[in-house]
């Protein structure tokens, strides 16, 4: 695997933002928010502003501190801030239930609170409702009108700096422990080897900054390299990106499958123009192949589905500029190896479908609070997740679900996702979700779909398991199709299969 140094003393508010002060790009546009522009002295001004603010309330280095905040200039500032200060970012959806902000409020112990009362009055009531000391810091005039001078602490690359949750789509989220180290290795393999930012790009996601697929691609990457980054608190609709990517002209867009599959259904979708985008990724849930397809026939451009973990923080196998295969991941960044592995951990030769283990040098430290958990899936040098993938003799690397998604119907494996490409082909289906489920009648194992469709009609679930059944052996149409009008969906917007299967 390729090396390169990084220094034992590194803190990344220092290394993705300070660095660009000393580079003399003060004066270069960092972000741009639908009321203003900030340059990187901005930026670097805001967050001495909120590591103050967190001196001036008591909170110490390696506590941690929440940010539930909407994306925007705030988010940013708070975010290089807490870490300037040498405390722990731990991030969560501004947008969240009050019994959810309960149990992040609880299961982190943080010290800090950095939320927007008017965006997330929820979290409000669980920091001042929860039982331990929690400091709320929500006046955010108080925060920009605090002294401004801030040297970054002296942090270890080993030392944690950020929590990222799992997506939590069949239990409570777990926080992976992630460190200084991490974020710069993977800048450094994924976002400067293989999809080349340069200061001349403009960013642009479709997820928020608070996942962290977004906080890498449209806020850590994009300041690596002295690029730009556009955010916005608008729910993203087809309708708001195609006017945002009009207005700004990004040259990368952050995506992810489920918002493809909407822009590329719109009726203006023709009526679009892409040409500044150079590149769009795709990751957070599969791809499927027809969507890939899709969206080329209609945008153009390249687009690079990829896989990451918050166990290995981002992306480490994707599809790249001049080396893309629809239907696949791609293949490994370089920097990053990838083991396709039986049941007992013995490598299984390409070709044949087995569980995912990973290495390089964006490991986490763990599960916080959870040594069983930890010790199942990281394993020495090694994070054993539970996808399921096959590697061919090139190399490249196709997804086959989690090993939770598989389920036997009469003794044969039935991959959720294979399912749920096939119902996506058919021209009424705009989502899909397939669960393995129990029938009531004779207590076996069948396929359960859910789809929300474009216009429901009388006998549509009929329809669509003759389409199943017409594309697929017998034994993987659904036994019971139900249409929905929304699903539920985790934290960080994934379906909640949990929950489905508790319909």
């Amino acid at each position: 695997m390729a090396k390169f140094r990084i220094p034992e003393q590194l803190n990344i508010a220092d290394w993705f933002l300070c660095a660009r002060l000393r580079e003399g790009l003060a004066d270069k546009t960092a972000v741009i928010t639908s009321d203003a522009e900030y340059t990187y002295a901005d930026v670097d001004v805001l967050s001495n502003r909120f590591a103050n603010h967190l001196a001036a309330r008591g909170i110490r280095a390696g506590e941690r501190v929440i940010i539930a905040l909407p994306d925007g200039i705030d988010f940013v500032g708070a975010f290089f801030g807490v870490i300037k200060h040498g405390a722990v970012v731990v991030m969560v959806n501004p947008y969240l239930e009050r019994e959810h902000f309960d149990y992040f409020v609880e299961y982190t112990g943080a010290s800090g609170v950095i939320y927007n009362h008017v965006i997330s009055p929820a979290l409000g009531h669980a920091a001042t409702q929860a039982a331990h000391s929690i400091q709320c810091l929500t006046n955010m005039t108080d925060v920009h009108s605090a002294a401004s001078g801030y040297l970054p602490a002296n942090s270890h690359r080993d030392d944690p700096a950020v929590w990222l949750f799992s997506g939590g789509t069949t239990g409570k989220p777990k926080a992976v422990v992630q460190t200084h180290r991490s974020f710069v290795n993977t800048t450094q393999h994924y976002a400067h080897g293989a999809m080349g930012y340069t200061s001349s790009d403009i960013t642009m996601s479709i997820p928020k900054l608070f996942f962290g697929y977004a906080t890498g691609s449209n806020l850590l990457f994009p300041f690596s390299v002295g690029a730009t980054t556009v955010l916005f608190e608008d729910r993203p609709t087809p309708e708001v990106l195609f006017e945002q990517i009009k207005r700004h002209q990004p040259t990368l867009l952050i995506n992810v499958p489920t918002m493809i599959n909407r822009m590329v259904a719109h009726p203006e979708a023709s009526q679009q123009d892409f040409s500044s985008i150079r590149a769009t990724t795709s990751a957070g849930e599969a791809l499927p192949v027809e969507l890939h397809t899709r969206w080329n026939t209609v945008f153009g451009g390249e687009l690079f589905d990829g896989l990451g973990t918050a166990e290995m923080w981002h992306i480490f196998v994707s599809n790249q500029p001049g080396d893309v295969r629809p239907g696949t991941l791609g293949r490994v960044i370089p920097g990053f190896e990838i083991s396709v592995r039986d049941d007992d951990g013995s490598p299984l030769p390409d070709g044949e479908v087995g569980t995912m283990w990973v290495r390089g040098d964006s490991l986490g430290l763990g599960y916080w609070q959870n040594q069983d958990k930890s010790r199942e899936a990281f394993y020495g040098p090694w994070y054993r997740s539970q996808d399921l993938i096959c590697r061919d003799t090139d190399g490249y690397i196709t997804y086959c679900g989690r090993s939770g998604d598989m389920f036997k119907v009469a003794g044969r494996w039935v991959a959720s996702k294979e399912i749920e490409n096939c119902l996506l082909q058919h021209n009424d289906v705009k989502e899909a979700a397939v669960v393995g489920m129990t029938d009531p009648s004779s207590g076996l194992t069948k396929p359960h779909a859910f789809v929300i469709v474009h216009t429901p009609q009388t006998g549509l679930p009929e329809a669509l398991k003759q389409h199943v059944l017409e594309s697929l052996e017998a034994y993987k149409t659904p036994r019971h199709i139900t249409v929905m009008d929304s699903f539920p969906r985790t934290h960080l917007g994934k379906v909640d299969r949990g929950k489905l299967r508790a319909l």
